[in-house]
This record gives structure tokens, sequence and C-alpha cells, in this order.
């Protein structure tokens, strides 16, 4: 088994990483008098008698949400909280987040203000939550103003990653995972992001070891960033990048045509061709970007959506400051940094 430390003195957690880390799930829950597992539909289908089935000997309770990111709302965070209430939940109970990033987002948010605060454990299913969302404490749903405009930083208790999950994963999930392991090699380590080129077909395969491998230095390099700077307030802000476009694409087609990943995938695309257009990178290091994302088989052509109304999208980033769009660019090998731009400076 791999392991992550997670250290924010009183705040500390570990990472688990191993395959078939669900069927022995409480040995790592602690104690509790109450449990309460979070996930959604699709999840249950698959993982959630085998979570129970885990928890058999304790007081489990269940809510199934709709999957996806229509999930993620105040609606949602309301009838989840009236079932902790109703449930009987104490400030002695843990709540169980079974599933992506949406039912990660949302379990902890509920963990977060119910009863001002009661442990939560995150046990991501999709790699995109494996290697990202489930790591470093953030927690959130959406407005119709904008993506994860309430939430909070919350970390969790523990953090258990079951890789065998990955092997349920559909293409288009797995796409969206693949676009946050490669945002870690550009961000932080180029080391990092030459090996996931030369094990890039293992990594579409899944391959054990080379999956558990990619998950545990991706969980490394999000240790080092939050340890730094849990609260975002310079450091971590490198882990948004591809995300400004990213959530200016979710947003102007209202969620429904990319993932996150996907739209991720395709922010860090247009954010690398912005870099080499101010000049921040040369052609080469653009190239070498642009070949990697290629490989992971997705459409990057967005002619169909107006700058303007990508723009005006991204104008509502809860990230921007003083009217201007924070964009987190590529700036050299393995490194990136913030650029401020006003809405008429934005090109690609």
């Amino acid at each position: 088994m791999e392991r992550v430390l997670i250290d924010l003195k009183d705040k500390s957690y570990t990472i688990h990483i191993e395959g078939g880390l669900l069927k022995s799930l409480s040995d790592y829950l602690g104690q509790a008098d109450k449990w309460l597992l979070i996930t959604d539909d699709h999840v249950d289908q698959l993982y959630g008698a085998a979570a129970e089935d885990a928890l058999k000997n304790k007081e489990m309770y269940k809510v199934s949400i709709p999957p996806g990111e229509g999930s993620k709302t105040m609606e949602t965070v309301e009838k989840i909280l009236a079932s902790m209430i109703g449930f009987g939940l104490t400030r002695k109970s843990k709540v169980i987040a079974l599933g992506g990033g949406v039912v990660g987002d949302i379990a902890g948010f509920c963990a977060s203000i119910y009863m001002r605060g009661i442990p939560f454990i995150q046990v991501p299913t999709t790699l995109l939550s494996q290697v990202d969302s489930s790591v470093g404490g953030k927690t959130g749903v959406n407005l119709p103003q904008g993506k994860n405009i309430v939430g909070s930083f919350y970390q969790p208790e523990a953090v258990i990653i079951d890789t065998d999950t990955l092997k349920t994963l559909p293409k288009k999930e797995l796409v969206s995972g693949i676009g946050e392991v490669i945002k870690y090699g550009i961000i932080y380590d180029y080391n990092f992001l030459q090996n996931i080129k030369n094990n890039f077909n293992e990594m579409m395969e899944l391959q054990g070891e080379t999956m558990k491998n990619i998950i545990k230095k991706c969980c490394e390099i999000k240790a080092e960033v939050v340890i730094q700077d849990e609260k975002e307030q310079g450091l971590r802000k490198i882990l948004n990048y591809g995300h400004t476009i990213g959530h200016g694409l979710e947003a102007v087609t209202k969620y429904n045509k990319y993932t996150h990943g996907e739209a991720v995938l395709i922010g860090m695309y247009y954010e690398a061709l912005m870099a080499k257009n101010f000049g921040y990178i040369g052609k080469g290091y653009f190239e070498e970007i642009e070949a990697l994302i290629r490989k992971v088989d997705i459409t990057l052509d967005i002619t169909e959506f107006s700058l303007e109304a990508l723009v005006e999208a991204m104008m509502k980033d809860k990230k921007n400051k003083e009217g201007k769009i924070s964009f987190i660019l590529p700036k050299e090998r393995g490194q990136v940094k913030e650029v401020l731009l006003s809405s008429d400076e934005v090109v690609w």
C-alpha cells in the first residue's frame, strides 16, 4: 500500500492508496456513533453494497443523489441536511463520501456545516477525484451565478483510494482524470510530465502499478502545495491551471456538454496557447503540451462558442481581482504564473 501524509498540524490526515480497499474500509474510519454514506445513484449500484458490507456492524445510513454536476445545488444540500437530522446524526457521527468529485464536494460541504462541523472521510471512485478533488479540503456547491460560489475549506479525516474502482470508469471519466494528471506535470514537476508521456499507454490501460504510482505522485504534489497554502492565498492558485477557461466552458454549456475534467483539459490547451502567444513559453514547449493533450483523444475545437460569451462567463469567476480575469499560464517547464487580464485582453 502507498500512503501520503497531508501535514496540516491538528488537521493532518493520511491518503491510503491500494486496490481492494473498499473491502477493508472499516479499518480506516476510526470511531463514531453513527455513519452516513453519501453517494450517487450510479456509484451506489457499483459499490454501495461493498461499502455497506464493510460497515455492517455499525449504525449506518445512506443518501444517494443523482449523478453529475447538476446535483451540486443548495437544494441537494438542504435535502441531505434534512436527512442528517432525520437520522439523528450527532457531533460524534461521521460522513463518508463515496463517489467522484461532485459527491465529495457536496458531502464535505454538508459535513462542514452540520452542527458547525462533523468529521468526514473521502472514498473517491474516479481518477479525477482520486488525484485532485478528494485531497485538500475544498468543498462546495454551484449557484446559477457561478461554480463553487458557496463552499468551505474543510479537511477530511482520511482519504481512502481503492484503485480497483477505476476499472468501471467510462472513457469520458477516465479522460477527465487524465487531464488533471497532466496538469500536475505542467504546473509543478516537468520530470513527472515526462513520466506521464513515457507511460501514457499503460495509464490509458489502467495498469495497476502504473496507476498506483501516478496517483501517489499527484497526491504528493497536491500535498506539497496544500501544506504551504491551505486556503489559496498564494501558491495553491497554481492548481487552477486550465480552470478559468474550463469553468467558462462549463457555464456556457450549462454543464451539459463536458465533464469537469474535459473542460479543464480543453482549458489547459488554450491557456498554454495564450502563454505561447504572450511570449511566456516558446513554441517547442507549447507543442510538447499540445501533443500530450491531443493524445488523450479529446476534441479541442470550441469555435461554436463566441469569445464574448466565454469571457462573460469567466468574468464571474471567484478568483478574479479588481475586475480582471485570473489565468494561470505556463511560464517555463514545470512552472506557471498568475496573469490578470481585462476582458478585452483575452485572446488565443
